[in-house]
C-alpha cells in the first residue's frame, strides 16, 4: 500500500510561509469553537522515525490557547500503565469536552512495535485491530472529533535525516541505537503499517496519509486537513475574517475541478451479483456492507448497529463531493438516515437515492456510467 504513495511532493519556502500563519490563525479560531461547542478533539500522529511528527505538532499548537490542549508523548508503558490492558492508559488520557488531546504515537503501537518486537502474542495484536476500531467508534459516537495522521517519508529521506542529526550537536540526542535497529527492519515495519492502515481506516475514523519528504508540505497538509475537517464538524467557517485564506480556498476548489476531470477517465466498479449478506463487485466477493467511492475504491463499510446514518457517517461522502449518493438500506429497508445527516447531504447539493438494497443495486448499475455517484450498500436485513 505504501508503495503507491509519493512522499516527495514539494512546496517552496515562500509558499510555506505564505500559508502557515493564515492556517494557524484559522485553527486558533476553531480551537475556541471546540471550547464553545464543548466537543472533545483527538489528534493521533504516527509515522516513521524522523518523519517530522514533532515539527508538525509544534506548528499545530503554536497558535492554540495553551489552556485548551495537551500533548501526550507516548513511549513504552511503565508503572500502572504496564499492568493494565494496553488501551487503559489511553482511556484516562482522553480529553474532556471542549479540550484537544494530541498523541505523539498512540494505541497503534500495539499493531506495530509491539507486534514486530514480540512484546505481545500474535493472537493479541491480531485481535487489536477489532478492539481499536471499536474503541474509536465509541469515541466518535460520544461526539469526539478524531484525526489520525500517518507521516510517510521514503527510506532514503530517513537516512538523510539520520545523518543530519548525527552531525548536528543540537539534534544528535534524538538519534538512538533503537532508531538504527528499527531502520534495519524497514520492510517488516512497512508490512505492519500497511496492515494497520488497511484494517483500521474506517468511515468513522479514516487515516490521512501525509507525504512528508518535504517538511514544509507535510505541515501545511496537516493544518489544511485540520482546518477543513474541524470547520465541517463544528459548522463554523474561520475564513470569514481571513481574506488570505479565501485565496487558498479558491486554489483548493480549482484542484477539486482538476481531480474531477481526472475522474472522468475512471470507470466505476460493476456490481455483478447481490443476495442477502453477499455482494460480488468486479469478481470480488464481499460479505460485509460496502462503500463504492468516486475514485472506484471499494472498502468494507462498518455495519451501523443502531441502523441509522448520522452526520459523522456521511463525512467521507461529503469529502468525495459526488452529485448523487445511492444508499442501499438493506433487504427489508431497515437502515435509516437521520434528519441531520440528510440535511448535510442536501445542503452540500448531493442527490440522495435511498432504496432497499436490491433496487439500490439496480439503480447503481444504471447510474454508474455517469461517474458522479457514491454508493453505500447495506447487504444485511
Amino acid at each position: 500500500m505504501l508503495d503507491t504513495i509519493d512522499p516527495s511532493i514539494y512546496i517552496t519556502k515562500d509558499e510555506y510561509i505564505q500559508r502557515l500563519i493564515p492556517y494557524q490563525v484559522a485553527l486558533h479560531a476553531l480551537g475556541y469553537q471546540v471550547y464553545v461547542q464543548q466537543r472533545p478533539v483527538i489528534m493521533v500522529f504516527e509515522g516513521w522515525d524522523a518523519a517530522g511528527k514533532g515539527g508538525i505538532i509544534k506548528r499545530v499548537t503554536e497558535n492554540l490557547d495553551p489552556r485548551g490542549y495537551v500533548v501526550h508523548a507516548i513511549a513504552a508503558p511503565d508503572g500502572d500503565d504496564k499492568t493494565h490492558h494496553y488501551l487503559w492508559r489511553f482511556w484516562h488520557r482522553l480529553p474532556e469536552k471542549g479540550q484537544i488531546a494530541i498523541f505523539d504515537r498512540s494505541w497503534y503501537g500495539r499493531v506495530m512495535v509491539e507486534r514486530i518486537e514480540g512484546f505481545c502474542a500474535e493472537a493479541e495484536w491480531k485481535r487489536a485491530y477489532r478492539e481499536i476500531n471499536h474503541f474509536e467508534r465509541q469515541l466518535v459516537d460520544f461526539g469526539t472529533v478524531l484525526f489520525k495522521f500517518w507521516i510517510h517519508i521514503s527510506k532514503d529521506e530517513q537516512l538523510r535525516r539520520f545523518d543530519a542529526r548525527k552531525e548536528n550537536e543540537l539534534k544528535a540526542w534524538k538519534l538512538t541505537d533503537e532508531d538504527w535497529r528499527n531502520r534495519e527492519k524497514w520492510d517488516v515495519y512497512s508490512e505492519a503499517v500497511s496492515d494497520m492502515l488497511l484494517k483500521t481506516s474506517t468511515l468513522t475514523a479514516p487515516w490521512t496519509i501525509i507525504e512528508g519528504n518535504c517538511k514544509w508540505y507535510g505541515r501545511i497538509r496537516v493544518l489544511n486537513t485540520l482546518v477543513k475537517e474541524l470547520s465541517l464538524e463544528l459548522d463554523y467557517d474561520p475564513f470569514t475574517e481571513l481574506p488570505s485564506l479565501r485565496k487558498e480556498e479558491k486554489k483548493a476548489k480549482k484542484k477539486v475541478e482538476e481531480d474531477k476531470a481526472i475522474q472522468e477517465a475512471i470507470e466505476l466498479p460493476m456490481i455483478q451479483e447481490f443476495e442477502y449478506e453477499k455482494i460480488v463487485i468486479d469478481g470480488e466477493t464481499y460479505k460485509t456492507d460496502v462503500a463504492i467511492m468516486l475514485d472506484g475504491h471499494i472498502e468494507a463499510w462498518e455495519r451501523k448497529e443502531e441502523h441509522e446514518l448520522h452526520p459523522r457517517d456521511i463525512k467521507m461522502i461529503l469529502e468525495q463531493q459526488p452529485k448523487s449518493v445511492i444508499l442501499g438500506l438493506g433487504t427489508i429497508g431497515n437502515l435509516t438516515v437521520t434528519p441531520q445527516a440528510y440535511k448535510k447531504l442536501k445542503d452540500a447539493g448531493i442527490e440522495v437515492l435511498a432504496y432497499k438494497t436490491e433496487k439500490a443495486v439496480e439503480t447503481y448499475k444504471e447510474r454508474r456510467a455517469g461517474k458522479d455517484i457514491v454508493a453505500l450498500i447495506h447487504i444485511g436485513d
